[in-house]
């Protein structure tokens, strides 16, 4: 049974003790906001807003016939245009889960208690084998960049550490690389500055505000080989539909119908670029289009216009993504379901994004990133 009761007492409770703040006007002037459920547009609706419906069939008829995906749901200005598959289904979010921490330490650094240029050092972290004298240098700013420079193994898989530079050899700060080590730290590290479990810290700071449909704290548990690593991963378990609801409180920059949940300049600080395309690591990530910011991915470089200016996502191994265009006022979530043990491939998430444009009548002007 899904816990919708459950998340209906906790947004009345978190309205109650004030969790969310001040108005203030998000980056969407026209949004609209999901209530307990997303207004979806059928119909002569759909068309009204430039949506094509055979083409949205074709969406789905490539997306059943040529692609993994198990969960879709696409909104413009705050209503539903599309969904395919199982949209409510709580399932495994991989490096998702970094994009959701980013979120969530803008609260704690803006009041004082985390201070994003304390060293490793300066807060006593340190790991199984040791960090170096020079690792020990690395800032918290750097670690929720991916900067760190520390090479030390992490508790799961799923990085570029085999294509990192030789311990010791990278000055903090200088140098990207997508490595669990720093991205768990972050999740540790937050947890000691500020006392608080990250899935609790979610649920405060974001489930309740937003009034997530499907969440259930009860599944989310770290996981790891903690004699490989003292940082464990925090790995979510979330549906497409609520994945799509972050997207939307990103989309306007923090602000959930008036209310400011994070703030509007930490919303815009984590989606900036820190690393441009042409400085990613390792070389091959240069042959792409994603530069990276505050543990999002951001469309950078001579091809991110048009619709890609600005746009961003949260992506995870697999095939999960919470993909943000700010210049057309639309989110696309995307899950792969891991039981199934598949995976989507980078080719199908391109071609849905290609025809759900075409469907929705979007100007190009030019080649798709990927093109």
């Amino acid at each position: 049974m899904r816990p919708h009761n459950m998340i209906a007492r906790l947004v009345f409770i978190g309205t109650l003790l004030g969790l969310a703040a001040a108005p203030l006007a998000g980056q969407c002037s026209e949004c609209v906001f999901p209530g307990a459920e997303w207004e979806r547009l059928r119909g002569s609706g759909l068309a009204a807003a430039g949506w094509d419906a055979e083409a949205l069939q074709g969406v789905s008829d490539f997306l059943a016939d040529f692609s993994n995906s198990t969960g879709v749901v696409v909104v413009q200005k705050g209503r539903v245009v599309y969904t395919f598959g199982d949209v409510e289904e709580l399932s495994y979010l991989a490096s998702v889960r970094k994009s959701i921490l980013a979120m969530l330490y803008g609260y704690w650094v803006e009041n004082g208690t985390i201070d994003l240029q304390s060293t490793m050092e300066d807060i006593g972290v340190d790991d199984i084998g040791g960090l170096l004298p020079i690792e020990k240098q690395a800032r918290i700013e750097h670690l929720i960049t991916a900067r760190s420079g520390v090479y030390h193994p992490a508790s799961n898989s799923g990085d570029n550490l085999a294509d990192a530079p030789e311990r010791g050899s990278q000055q903090p700060g200088s140098y990207m690389l997508f490595s669990n080590w720093d991205f768990n730290a972050a999740g540790a590290v937050f947890e000691q500055l500020t006392g608080r479990d990250i899935y609790d810290e979610a649920q405060a700071q974001i489930v309740i505000p937003i009034g997530f449909q499907d969440w259930d704290r009860s599944v989310h548990e770290k996981s790891g080989d903690l004699t490989v690593s003292r940082n464990p991963a925090y790995h979510f378990h979330m549906s497409t539909r609520d994945m799509a609801r972050i997207g939307h409180l990103m989309l306007n920059e923090g602000n959930w119908d008036g209310r400011q949940v994070i703030s509007q300049d930490w919303a815009r600080r984590i989606v900036s670029v820190v690393t441009a395309l042409e400085e990613m690591h390792p070389l091959s990530r240069r042959d792409g289009y994603f530069g990276y910011g505050y543990m999002w991915w951001l469309f950078d470089g001579p091809k991110a216009t048009g619709p890609f200016e600005g746009a961003y996502t949260a992506r995870g191994a697999i095939g999960q993504w919470i993909t943000v265009f700010p210049a057309i006022d639309l989110v696309i979530a995307h899950k792969t379901n891991s039981v199934y043990r598949r995976t989507t491939s980078w080719a199908s998430w391109h071609r849905m994004i290609e025809l759900l444009f075409e469907a929705g009548g979007v100007e190009m002007s030019g080649a798709y990133p990927w093109g």
